[in-house]
């Protein structure tokens, strides 16, 4: 099991809750004989103590901090916060003396932020100083001031517990990539030293016979560059945000006749956006090959150019006869118009096809780089 990164944090909030504790014992001796009703005073001193310890064990291992926990620890503390009118008499308010739980109630925002984050520690953190003003009857500077430290000690905690997390989780996913990538040059000069040389051989002697064993070394290269893409691609899978690679994605439709270009760098995009643009250049492939002619090759080429993604597949073939399309889409034949276009539509881009007798044929597909975040 992954060790949780703000596991440092939870230890130092049990020594915060340990210190204060203290604090509120050594108050209470001081405070001795004072108190309105002294046994109701030792009684939360008591609750405060054993709570203390409970939550010192709870909080020292990850499996044992649920989320209610937490919430209980919170409105426990206000509980017994807000029992403070009951305890200290009319003498000691006026003096200022400190509530029943002094500083040993700013330990629960702290708790609250290292479990919920910056928003939860906030919100704690002003929950706690509200039932400070109603324990003592008057929201002054004095309970504003201690609302702005108790909100404040809740944002710092949960900003660097929720910065320690996401740390963490980068960490890992680098370190999964590293050894991913290891592996797949492992098996890659593996697969080298036989799988691929052996493909190499027949695509040359094939080349050389002639005949069927032409068609045959044809195959065996479709079938290398196919193997040396997969081996040599990071399997295209859902990250923890819920994207793929589209860089990734397309380096597998490479073949012999078909070239892919991208950048060094990973075109990260929702799952649903991927698929879309990946099934918009399969379609865009399998019209080369429909109606440009076996020995036709396309070249594929993808584009971050920051505010949008460009998908561009071009070929050689003999291109498009002016009018090809418009007649077709009035005889009912929507292929290219809804695979491409609609799909790109559907996405908030579009796609232009650029065409001529004998100058080959181009699609360009632009997709808002904002598509990046939509689900």
């Amino acid at each position: 099991m992954t060790r949780d990164p703000v596991t440092p944090m939870w230890r130092a909030t049990i020594a915060l809750r340990v210190l204060t504790l203290s604090f509120a014992i050594a108050t209470a001796i001081v405070q001795q004989g004072a108190y309105l009703r002294e046994w109701l005073a030792w009684t939360v001193l008591g609750v405060m103590t054993a709570w203390t310890i409970a939550t010192s064990v709870c909080y020292a291992r990850e499996r044992t901090r649920p989320p209610w926990l937490v919430v209980f620890d919170l409105v426990l503390t206000t509980s017994l916060l807000t029992l403070s009118p009951l305890i200290l008499s009319d003498a000691q308010f006026a003096e200022d003396v400190p509530l029943i739980t002094t500083v040993w109630g700013a330990a629960a925002p702290v708790a609250v932020g290292a479990r919920f984050g910056a928003a939860g520690g906030v919100l704690a953190g002003l929950v706690v100083s509200v039932a400070t003003g109603v324990a003592r009857g008057r929201f002054d500077l004095d309970v504003a001031r201690d609302g702005v430290l108790l909100a404040a000690a809740g944002l710092l905690v949960g900003m660097a517990a929720t910065l320690g997390r996401r740390s963490a989780a980068t960490l890992e996913q680098a370190l999964r990539t590293e050894a991913a990538t290891a592996e797949r040059e492992r098996l890659a000069r593996s697969i080298h030293d036989s799988v691929l040389q052996v493909l190499a051989r027949v695509r040359r002697r094939g080349g050389e016979l002639g005949g069927e064993a032409a068609e045959l070394a044809k195959m065996a290269g479709e079938q290398e560059v196919a193997l040396r893409a997969l081996v040599t691609t990071e399997p295209v899978k859902p990250s923890a945000s819920g994207t793929t690679d589209l860089r990734a994605a397309l380096q597998l439709l490479a073949t012999p006749s078909v070239q892919v270009s991208a950048p060094a760098g990973e075109v990260e995009l929702p799952v649903h956006v991927t698929a879309e643009l990946v099934a918009v250049t399969r379609e865009a492939l399998a019209n080369v090959e429909k109606h440009a002619g076996e020995d036709a090759k396309a070249w594929v080429l993808l584009e971050d150019l920051g505010t949008e993604i460009v998908v561009s597949v071009r070929d050689d073939g003999p291109g498009i006869a002016p009018g090809r399309l418009e007649r077709a889409a009035e005889q009912g034949h929507l292929g290219v118009v809804e695979s491409i276009k609609g799909r790109v539509r559907d996405l908030g881009g579009s796609a232009v096809l650029d065409t001529a007798p004998g100058s080959g044929t181009e699609w360009e597909v632009r997709v808002p780089a904002k598509a990046r975040g939509k689900r």
